[in-house]
């Protein structure tokens, strides 16, 4: 009996050794591994791939854009998120559900696709160009989008809902007893908004700030289809460049640029850790939704301005988008006589643009499935069993998500063109390791999703049915699963709908035959099929609330039972 308990307690330790072994190779051997090839030279490990990389003028003004172009799409992102979130907090306009929504939408919407639609509003030939070329005095140069400001701008409009969802946070949780106690002793309402509001509300907007200078490093998509016709690069698209230029040292400068792309992101990532560490006091507050400003006779004015700022930052370009997908030929006016629908059928009949469809579908579903199994137990393991071993989890499911894209994809590429010495399994370029490598970077998805449902799980329901002889998987089927539904399938189709349009792992890893969504789309920006792209984008738009409106469902359901 001994002998079999000994046995079980072995078995149970090796199982457990195996899997951590799983989650280091899949997980973070691929970051190591990329991490040793940016020092690697003929002879052996060196520095002189940084000094040559970084004694370059161009990787120097990609480093400075990148730098500069984050600070100020940051800084933009931030003022608006505070300015909508202290709207929803504290004044008493009306529609606050509907527009806490819209304020969303520009970070719903793939960034790539946010970037198009601007371009066909604010472009060489866009529609709100042609207006302001009539309208405006002869010789006088109308705004463009392309290049370094426009960059800025739409990168800053698309991360502006990350600010507002951590400023909204924290502005509900400051106690009103402060502002009160502030105002009795004479502060007017502007002196009491920066004495009071603003350093009470400093923990969530720096936490915002910084998740949204992250989600700046990471982009590649506003860059790539703002910033190449003016040679504007940031280091995300040098990466992209290096990789598709190939060459004998490729991978090599490629590392390093993603070292040092790298380090920027885990630099933002410690901060915020420290950060939130630090203002966890507030996460045990409970929200005050009742408003605290009366607008009065300005409420109006407020509401008109803020409809207008939704309209021509959010719907504007998609319409522009839409109604350039309708016309014959790029530049035509909007009239009867130019719309076809000649573009969409052409789509169908696309082989290409047909197999990224599927491709992407087949993708978002197998992303979805294994990373609702594999997410799901690493959350159980997180939050049922603390200690070391779950932060090394948590941790490993976590980084190849916050490190930007680009930097992933190629440690991917280094990885699984030979995982082992003397062994090839060829699935370079292939949809096998597009369907890896969604997985391992979207997994963290579920792990949160399913992490929070857990947290609102007593433990003593797990226990009493342990306790009535359930075994692992009695638990799991009758118990776990019944009662955290809601937000494992939440976490579904959150991680569903980032892997179907997927645009910047699938740039640098796809190939022939392995098309996906977001590469159709940025080659046919690239070979000037604008129509088509324009296309293509309103119906991969469409086809994401087949993930999207579910999910919102599901995300609502679970936060109102929480």
């Amino acid at each position: 009996m001994n002998n079999l308990k000994r046995s079980a307690i072995l078995g149970h330790y090796a199982w457990g050794a195996f899997l951590l072994c799983a989650i280091f190779f899949f997980f973070v051997y691929p970051l190591v591994r990329l991490f040793f090839l940016s020092f690697q030279g003929k002879e052996g490990l060196t520095l002189s791939l940084y000094w040559n990389m970084l004694a370059s003028a161009r990787v120097q003004k990609g480093i400075l854009n990148t730098i500069g172009i984050v600070a100020f799409s940051s800084l933009l992102s931030v003022t608006v998120g505070v300015f909508e979130a202290w709207l929803l907090a504290y004044t008493d306009i009306r529609g606050k559900s509907l527009l806490r929504a819209l304020f969303l939408v520009p970070f719903v919407i793939p960034s790539y696709i946010t970037s198009l639609a601007w371009s066909r509003m604010m472009g060489d030939s866009g529609f709100l160009s042609q207006i302001l070329q009539s309208v405006l005095p002869p010789g006088f140069a109308v705004p463009t989008i392309y290049g370094w400001w426009g960059i800025v701008w739409v990168m800053g409009i698309c991360n502006a809902p990350l600010a507002f969802m951590f400023c909204l946070s924290a502005m509900r949780k400051i106690p009103r007893e402060l502002e009160w106690a502030a105002r009795c002793s004479g502060c007017g309402p502007w002196e009491t908004f920066f004495s009071v509001t603003l350093p009470q509300a400093l923990p969530g907007i720096a936490g915002g700030a910084l998740t949204v200078a992250l989600a700046g490093i990471d982009n590649f998509g506003i860059p790539a289809f703002l910033g190449a016709n003016k040679g504007v690069n940031v280091l995300s698209t040098l990466i992209y460049q290096e990789v598709m230029g190939f060459g004998p040292s490729a991978f090599g400068r490629a590392a390093c640029l993603s070292v040092i792309l790298g380090l920027l992101a885990l630099l933002c990532c410690f901060v915020l850790w420290r950060l939130l560490g630090k203002s966890e006091s507030l996460e045990s507050m409970v929200p005050d939704m009742r408003s605290r400003v009366s607008l009065g006779k300005a409420r109006w004015k407020v509401e008109l301005f803020i409809w207008v700022f939704i309209v021509v930052t959010s719907l504007m370009p998609l319409v522009s988008m839409l109604a350039v997908s309708l016309v014959k030929a790029y530049g035509l006016r909007f009239v009867p006589g130019n719309i076809t629908l000649d573009h969409f059928s052409f789509l169908f009949q696309n082989r290409k643009a047909v197999m990224a469809l599927l491709n992407s579908f087949k993708l978002s579903l197998f992303t979805g499935f294994v990373a609702l199994v594999i997410g799901s137990a690493a959350a159980y393991v997180r939050i049922r069993r603390p200690g070391n071993i779950s932060r090394f989890i948590e941790a490993a499911f976590t980084l190849p998500y916050v490190l930007p894209g680009t930097v992933f994809a190629l440690s991917m590429i280094i990885t699984w063109i030979e995982p082992i010495p003397g062994w090839r399994p060829g699935i370079y370029g292939t949809a096998t390791l597009l369907g890896m490598v969604y997985v391992v970077r979207f997994s963290a998805l579920q792990l949160r999703a399913t992490a929070s449902a857990l947290q609102q799980l007593d433990r003593s329901v797990e226990e009493a049915a342990a306790t009535s002889g359930a075994g692992r998987a009695a638990r799991w089927a009758s118990i776990i699963i019944p009662l955290v539904a809601t937000g494992l399938f939440s976490g579904f189709f959150m991680t569903a709908a980032h892997a179907f349009t997927e645009l910047t792992v699938s740039s640098i890893l796809g190939s022939v035959g392995s098309e996906t969504i977001g590469m159709v789309v940025l080659n046919f920006e690239q070979s000037g099929n604008i129509t088509v792209s324009c296309a293509f984008s309103v119906l991969a738009l469409l086809l994401m609330g087949v993930f999207l409106i579910p999910g919102a469902i599901l995300h609502r359901r679970n936060s109102i039972r929480g």
